[in-house]
């Protein structure tokens, strides 16, 4: 969120690591974002300690304007939070791996997404159509440890049954600041 008093950016509430905050912003009915928005969005990606009155500066429009873009961006769901990108490799864990796991249907995916979001190696769940019902993705600290880390994804008895695919690359890093653009009206 951005405090309007100081106009700096602080990190949001980073406990909603299950889906039903996700799933509640797609019932929202979408916004159209024009060429302000989008440079607002841009702006604080690239510079997210700016603040409301620098960001106002250098747009050259009213701080005011600004705050009100951002609470209208903020209050859609377009922007969910404004805190720190951590890149996992500097923190130890360069070891990235997706998982596929099928499940007991009978079950459901709730539990399981329950019991994936209590290991903090786990960076994301999707449930997914095709081979598998869920697919993760997980870093680790070495190839070994990612041994230890599978071991706990799969510790569930709803989880049927997994497979494991891991990453030697990355081609183009998690982004969504081109979807603004694209998504720009005007």
């Amino acid at each position: 969120m951005i405090n309007l008093r100081s106009g700096t950016a602080t990190a949001p509430d980073s406990s909603h690591t299950l889906p039903s905050n996700h799933h509640a912003a797609l019932r929202r009915s979408f916004i159209a974002i024009d060429a302000l928005d989008a440079s607002i969005i841009q702006l604080f990606a690239e510079e997210p300690r700016i603040g409301v009155q620098g960001a106002s500066r250098r747009l050259r429009v009213a701080r005011g304007t600004v705050q009100s873009r951002i609470d209208r961006l903020e209050h859609a769901g377009v922007v969910r939070g404004w805190g720190p990108e951590v890149d996992h490799i500097a923190l130890g864990y360069p070891v990235t791996a997706f998982v596929t796991l099928e499940i007991r249907q009978a079950g459901g995916h709730q539990p399981i997404a329950e019991h994936l979001a209590e290991i903090p190696e786990v960076l994301e769940v999707h449930t997914v159509t095709g081979p598998g019902d869920l697919w993760c993705r997980v870093v680790a600290r070495s190839n070994a440890d990612l041994q230890r880390v599978l071991d706990m994804v799969v510790a569930h008895p709803g989880v049927e049954r997994s497979a494991t695919t891991i990453s030697l690359a990355v081609q183009i890093n998690h982004r969504t600041l081109p979807l603004v653009t694209a998504a720009t009206t005007g």
